[in-house]
This record gives C-alpha cells, sequence and structure tokens, in this order.
C-alpha cells in the first residue's frame, strides 16, 4: 500500500497505492467537501492541474446529498466522475468547528445540523458506515479535533476517547470491508493522532495508536489556533513513533511554507481549503510570493500570474484581466484564480518530489522557505 524510496534527513519520497490508482509522495490533497471544489472546479478539472487524490467530507455529504444516495449512484467516484484516489474525512473536525452544536459522549457526538438545525448522532461505526457507502479509497476514524490552546486536564480524556473511538472505527471498518455488497472493500483506514499541543500526551497517542495497525496515520488537531512553531515542535516529537513503513498525513495544513517545513519534518501527505479559499479572495500564490490580484497596479499588467507557471490560466490570460474579473465580479475570476492555486501547490509538490529524488531537498528548502512568504 505504501513503498517509501528513499529519504533525505526525515523528509521521505514514496509511493501511495490506492484501490483507484497511486500517488506519488509528497502529495497534496485538493479539498473537495461537498464532491466539488469550491469556485466552480470539476473533477476533469483536477486532471488538467496535476491533483493526484481528492479530499471530501464524511458530515458534509452525509448531510446534503446522503451518503445512502451516493452508495445508491455507485459511490463517490462515479457520483463526481473522478477516476483517482479519494479521501475521506471522517467528521472529526465537525467535532471542532460546530462547538457550540455539538454534546460529546463516550457513544459519539450529537450535532445540531449547520443547515436546518436536526439533531444528527455520528460515532465511531456510523462514520465507518458513511465512508463505507461513499466509497472512499482512504477512511479516516472518528475522533475529536480539540482547540488549540486547551487544558491539559481536558486534552488528556479527549485523546484517551479517541483511541477508544479508533479501536471501535477499526472494528467496523474491518466488518463493512467484508460484506458481499460494500462500494469499495479495499478501502484503508488512517488513525488520527490528537493530543493537542502537549508532546507527552502526542507521543503517548502515537504508540498506542501504531499499536492498532492502520493502514496509515494522521496527526490531526493542529493549524487550529497555535503558532505555527509549536506545530513545528509537535510534529518532531511525534516523527519518531510514527510509524516508517506506514503513511503520515499531517490534516488540514496549510501555507506553502508549512508545507516545506512538514515535509522536512517526515510527512507524506497534506490537505488544506487554503489556495482554494485564498484564490476566491483575490490571493494568488507565485514562486516568488503571493500577490493580490485585485491591486490598481495589475489593472494593466500583461504578463501572467506567474511568467514561470505553466496551469491554463497562466498560459492564457493576463494579471490584468483577472483583476478586470474580480472588479466586475463575474464567476469566472473565483473559477480561474482556484485553478491556479491548487495548479501551484500540486507543482509545488511535484518539485518537492523531484529535489528529494535528486537528492537536493535540503537546498530547496533553503531556497523558498522565505521566498514563498514573500508579499509582492
Amino acid at each position: 500500500m505504501f513503498t517509501l524510496l528513499k529519504t533525505e534527513g526525515l523528509a521521505r519520497r514514496g509511493v501511495l497505492t490506492c484501490a483507484h490508482g497511486t500517488a506519488q509522495t509528497p502529495v497534496f490533497m485538493n479539498v473537495g467537501t461537498l464532491g466539488a471544489i469550491k469556485g466552480a472546479v470539476s473533477a476533469l478539472d483536477l486532471k488538467e492541474i496535476g491533483c493526484q487524490i481528492e479530499l471530501s467530507n464524511t458530515y458534509h455529504l452525509h448531510l446534503r446529498p446522503g451518503d445512502n444516495v451516493v452508495r445508491e449512484m455507485g459511490g463517490l467516484h462515479r457520483f463526481m466522475r473522478w477516476d483517482g484516489p479519494i479521501l475521506t474525512d471522517s467528521g472529526g473536525f465537525q467535532v471542532f468547528s460546530l462547538a457550540s452544536r455539538r454534546k460529546i459522549q463516550e457513544e459519539g457526538v450529537t450535532f445540531a445540523s449547520h443547515i436546518d438545525g436536526r439533531r444528527i448522532f455520528m460515532g465511531p461505526e456510523e462514520s465507518m458506515q458513511i465512508q463505507s457507502n461513499l466509497g472512499s479509497d482512504i477512511a479516516m476514524a472518528f475522533d475529536e479535533c480539540v482547540e488549540n490552546p486547551a487544558p491539559y486536564d481536558y486534552v488528556k480524556p479527549s485523546c484517551q476517547r479517541t483511541l477508544r473511538w479508533l479501536a471501535r472505527s477499526k472494528a467496523e471498518h474491518d466488518r463493512l470491508n467484508q460484506l458481499p455488497d460494500t462500494v469499495n472493500p479495499q478501502q484503508m483506514l488512517f488513525g488520527i493522532n490528537q493530543g493537542g499541543t502537549f508532546p507527552d500526551l502526542r507521543v503517548w497517542h502515537m504508540k498506542e495508536i501504531a499499536a492498532l495497525d492502520c493502514d496509515g496515520y494522521a496527526i490531526g488537531g493542529l493549524a487550529v489556533g497555535e503558532p505555527a512553531e509549536t506545530m513545528y515542535e509537535i510534529l518532531e516529537a511525534v516523527e519518531p513513533y510514527a510509524p516508517k513503513e506506514k503513511p503520515r498525513y499531517l490534516m488540514g495544513v496549510g501555507t506553502p511554507v508549512n508545507i516545506l517545513e512538514g515535509v522536512a519534518r517526515g510527512i507524506d501527505m497534506f490537505d488544506c481549503v487554503l489556495p482554494a479559499r485564498n484564490a476566491r479572495h483575490g490571493k494568488l500564490y507565485t514562486w516568488h510570493g503571493t500577490l493580490n490580484i485585485k491591486n490598481e497596479k495589475y489593472k494593466t499588467d500583461r504578463r501572467p500570474i506567474d511568467e514561470t507557471c505553466q496551469c491554463p490560466v497562466c498560459r492564457t490570460f493576463s494579471r490584468a484581466y483577472l483583476r478586470h474579473l474580480f472588479t466586475a465580479g463575474e464567476m469566472l475570476a473565483m473559477r480561474l484564480a482556484v485553478l491556479h492555486n491548487l495548479y501551484f501547490y500540486n507543482d509545488l509538490m511535484a518539485k518537492i518530489r523531484l529535489a528529494l529524488e535528486e537528492d537536493r531537498f535540503s537546498a530547496f528548502y533553503q531556497t523558498y522557505k522565505e521566498q514563498l512568504n514573500q508579499r509582492l
């Protein structure tokens, strides 16, 4: 399922094999929460911009159109017409993001739907059942994502409960994969490391979940309020205890610099809404830093967003045209901007992989960790 090809320091170059194809790692997963990238980007577009893995959300697809509808349509791959690997988040992040609308118990979490207020219960078994109906390649175990900072006395029992939830998730996942009518009987399960910003809890939890022998391991509950340096310190504490032969996924991260830092600390997989969200507001990524395309200075700028970029937007349109679209409120502005930013992220990962293959990741990291953080 995962082959580690080579390393440079802690940075890793590998291949992840799923039921619907392979992904070269390190990899960025493009976030399509409801089966679509916000900004009018389809599965066909994802191919053109170099996406390897698409990510969707269990909670949101359960609410609409309903996971049973997706199952009836042949699973999420057929429904959204994406033939590559798909990872589905478990709904655990919504335990954090919908804190004012949920109640946590040992059995699971009761939510008040953000759409119509109706009560929804989700525990490890329900999360696994929904993800099985979706037929994703990688299912995430149900967990609690804790806000940072949080008191030690809250985080400790929370990550203990997440460990118990992982054992229940794994038992139900194994059962579902053996059913004759399962959408994707080769679906994998990743466990999630929690523990807030406390290194001792993080290390303890990683040791415990590693013993359950999941297909991969995620580090969750970071980039949710703590400084970036704290996140890097947690990664450094956890890395020695993450199984070397399994893929490692840093959830919800992040900026291009965050990704560089994560790769340097042994992470293989990333996802974040940031590139698409920023694009919809006119913040665009280039190899020299970020720019705000809405600025007046781009009104007659004939250059593409990035003169070195080979995305479909930079090959065709000028900064002046894109600025005009944003100023005029045209929907095309968001679509073109999202396409560019997602291409940039996928291209960033391709260049990181090439640097690892050529034993020059350290030099690549030193060159771009400051450059990508610049504002143009």
